[in-house]
């Protein structure tokens, strides 16, 4: 028996990633996961692992900026599965500009993939939580905590999240809803792309890490997820939980 068996878990950017990273640390630990992503060859191949471990596991295609859709991806779960335990909220994409340059279609980019989805699959999904009384795991960036440079639009849809999930906490505890965010640092596509954007940038920020090295996606941000997906964490909620190698240490 795995700390997760038979939950119900959503994961959106599943595909790949932290998201992946995630699905594989849950399924190991006996969960089902539904894992959301807009890339259909990505989504099938995962599924596919995903299935060698939990036969039940499954890929979702959408479209996380079709907001009138949203909750079917709720509701097929829910009708697939008969419940549903935990909703991961990981999908996010931004474009990196500075401030100056950040135009009205970056911001709606980045909170449409990001903020909005997060907000609206919490709700669609909060009636069927209040029966399981489990988890929401949603995601930060030191990005928003700290400022980064040319992250403006994705580090406002990021504080946005975690102002979203702190008042979640406070409405959903009486229901025995957990409401957790994770603030990552790890070695996924993400911050390759940005390696490869800002190569000075990125180095610095490495070498400025505690422990030396980016996290990986399954080993070390995959299993926070399983804890706070857990049992082990039932009395905690509306915390920002930094899993970045001692990189930010909140007050």
């Amino acid at each position: 028996m795995g700390k997760l068996q038979d939950k119900v878990v959503i994961i959106t950017g599943g595909a790949g990633g932290i998201g992946s990273g995630m699905a594989k640390a849950m399924v190991k630990e006996g969960a089902i996961v539904a894992i959301v992503d807009l890339n259909e060859e990505t989504g099938k191949a995962m599924e596919k692992e995903l299935q060698a471990i939990s036969p039940k596991s499954m890929f979702l295609q959408a479209n996380l900026m079709d907001r009138e859709n949203l909750g079917q991806i709720i509701k097929k779960v829910v009708d697939k599965y008969g419940k549903l335990d935990v909703l991961v909220n990981n999908a996010h994409a931004s474009k990196q500009k500075t401030i100056e340059e950040t135009t009205q279609e970056d911001l709606d980019f980045s909170f449409g993939t990001g903020f909005y989805p997060t907000f609206y699959l919490m709700k669609a999904a909060l009636p069927y939580l209040k029966e399981t009384k489990r988890n929401v795991i949603n995601f930060a960036s030191g990005a928003g905590l700290e400022g980064h440079t040319t992250q403006g639009a994705y580090a406002a849809a990021k504080e946005a999240i975690r102002g979203l999930s702190r008042v979640a906490a406070n409405e959903w505890g009486k229901f025995g809803i957990n409401v957790n965010i994770i603030s990552p640092l790890a070695n996924s596509p993400g911050v390759q792309a940005w390696a490869k954007a800002q190569p000075e940038y990125y180095e610095d920020i490495k070498g400025k890490i505690p422990m030396g090295r980016f996290g990986d996606v399954e080993e070390d941000i995959g299993r926070v997820a399983v804890f706070l997906a857990s049992e082990d964490s039932k009395y905690i909620t509306g915390q920002t939980i930094m899993v970045d190698g001692g990189s930010i240490m909140l007050h």
